[in-house]
């Protein structure tokens, strides 16, 4: 977070760019638009995810014409994480919005996140949901939205909260909510990271309904094979139990079916002390237990995991206060 030069009267809005060359300039112009209404000041910072198109050359026009552009740009390309902690490392703003570069969510929903931050100082986080009541979706395709329904869905389960909405790049900031937490994602799966933590820390998250469209312009980034494996290994880190504790039940209940089998064979004579029933039945009862004992011991370092993020929090807060008094 640029701390040395925030600004208690701006917005800072993140946009994170890969191979965006087709939309730029309208994404840009759409922006100014909008945030011209606004009672703050406000700044646009575009993030070039190491590009191999045009995109950083009109960025950089844009942002020469336009003091309130800036353009952060590096090589090769990481994932939307890393822009988005380049993003929140230089933004001025007290409020920070992100926002994907085809303006899925139109900017006119920015005006809606930061009256929120403004009017609610409990509000920490405000989430543009499509998926909560009020939200819709307009041109996206079925299969898309089946499996990003599903996985919000399945996701949402390992969170508190129960939020409708939890990959969505559309989200506001305070800054000092951002500037007590530490981001390590390189992926999309940074907006779970950053979601988790400000639960973890107490920070109130909030849902508001919006509209999202699907991409008219320029080539979409959707992943599936490894957005759906970070989102998977996220809900296990989240909720060991998920995995530890199923496999753990199904082994368990696997070693009791098959013991009441052989102690059915045992009472009709039908036994044979050849078949490995008896070490199968022994085998699956200890890895059931063993699988348990693994949840078990997940959950205490994930506790272990919370406690040290409330320590960053607690230390980052009295060098804030610190800096303040000196």
């Amino acid at each position: 977070m640029n701390k040395n030069n925030r600004d208690s009267n701006m917005v800072s809005i993140i946009v994170p760019m890969f191979n965006e060359e087709k939309v730029i300039s309208s994404t840009v112009s759409q922006l100014k638009d909008t945030l011209n209404s606004l009672p703050e000041s406000w700044e646009v910072l575009l993030v070039d995810d190491g590009s191999t198109d045009k995109t950083a050359a009109i960025a950089k026009d844009l942002a020469e014409n336009d003091d309130r552009i800036h353009l952060f740009s590096y090589s090769p390309n990481v994932g939307r994480g890393k822009a988005l902690r380049v993003g929140f490392e230089n933004a001025r703003g007290k409020f920070i919005v992100s926002n994907d570069a085809d303006l899925s969510y139109h900017p006119k929903y920015i005006l809606d996140i930061i009256r929120v931050l403004r009017e609610e100082p409990n509000v920490d986080v405000v989430i543009g949901s499509p998926y909560t009541k009020g939200g819709s979706t307009e041109g996206i395709p079925f299969l898309r939205l089946l499996i990003s329904k599903i996985g919000n869905k399945i996701i949402s389960f390992a969170l508190p909260g129960n939020l409708s909405t939890v990959t969505s790049i559309f989200r506001g900031y305070r800054c000092e909510a951002l500037e007590t937490m530490e981001f390590e994602s390189d992926g999309k799966e940074i907006h779970l990271e950053i979601l988790s933590k400000a639960l973890e820390l107490g920070y109130k998250v909030k849902e508001i309904p919006v509209v999202l469209k699907g991409r008219t312009k320029g080539k979409s980034k959707f992943k599936f094979r490894s957005t759906a494996t970070s989102h998977i290994l996220f809900s296990f880190f989240e909720k060991p139990m998920m995995l530890f504790g199923l496999l753990g039940l199904f082994f368990i209940f696997g070693g009791l079916a098959c013991g009441i089998y052989v102690t059915y064979l045992r009472f009709e004579g039908m036994l044979n002390p050849q078949r490995p029933l008896m070490y199968l039945t022994v085998l699956l009862v200890l890895a059931g237990i063993q699988m348990l004992s693994f949840g078990f011991i997940s959950i205490q370092m994930r506790n272990l995991r919370s406690e040290i993020y409330k320590v960053r929090k607690e230390n980052k807060q009295l060098q804030r206060q610190i800096k303040k008094k000196g």
